[in-house]
């Protein structure tokens, strides 16, 4: 990839192209109900900022990204997601891994390949994923929420071509009685700084 990967001298690789603060107000949250779904219309901020690398076992160099979601309803004003998480990008097998918390107790490392378009003015495309089952990408969460309102899966996809960015999640779920249910988000958002 070109010089502008390496920022104050550590190569983040395709996580160059996210670093800023970005807004989008087009969001749309699908979320189960004990008798079916809502759906909320959303805005939201997230920042990424560039965090170093770090290496493990003195074998594996990981470039870092960390970043801070919140979202808030459309309706109310009210804050309804707030979630901290790092996109890592390992240079010598173009794996990339997004790992993140929800306070409501669940952790989940999302894993996957990137396909780098030939120079960072192309549309990049991040895609992870991860499953409660996985020893290698996986979920982890609280009791409470294991047994009331399990996370089977996660899937993420962030498509990026300038200061654009475009995602779909999907976080599917055991609650209310409903197996797998998709809890799905979408939004555009913009880099405004």
């Amino acid at each position: 990839m070109s010089e502008a990967t390496t920022i104050d001298g550590i190569n983040y690789g395709p996580l160059a192209v996210l670093d800023g603060v970005w807004e989008g107000n087009k969001g749309v949250d699908r979320a189960p109900e004990p008798d079916g779904e809502e759906r909320n219309p959303y805005y939201e901020t997230i920042t990424f900022k560039v965090a170093g690398d770090v290496t493990n076992a003195e074998k594996q160099t990981l470039s870092i990204v960390r970043y801070h979601q919140v979202v808030t309803r459309k309706s109310n004003d009210e804050v309804f997601h707030d979630q901290m998480g790092y996109w890592l990008w390992d240079p010598a097998d173009d794996t990339i891994v997004e790992t993140f918390i929800i306070p409501r107790g669940v952790a989940v490392v999302a894993g996957g390949k990137l396909a780098e378009p030939a120079d960072l003015s192309q549309e990049l495309v991040f895609e992870v994923a991860a499953n409660v089952d996985s020893q290698e990408f996986g979920i982890s969460q609280a009791a409470f929420m294991f047994q009331q309102a399990k996370t089977t899966g996660f899937t993420h996809t962030l498509k990026v071509t300038g200061d654009e960015m475009r995602y779909t999640q999907s976080t599917f779920l055991d609650i209310y009685d409903k197996k797998h249910y998709d809890h799905s988000d979408v939004n555009t958002l913009h880099r405004v700084s």
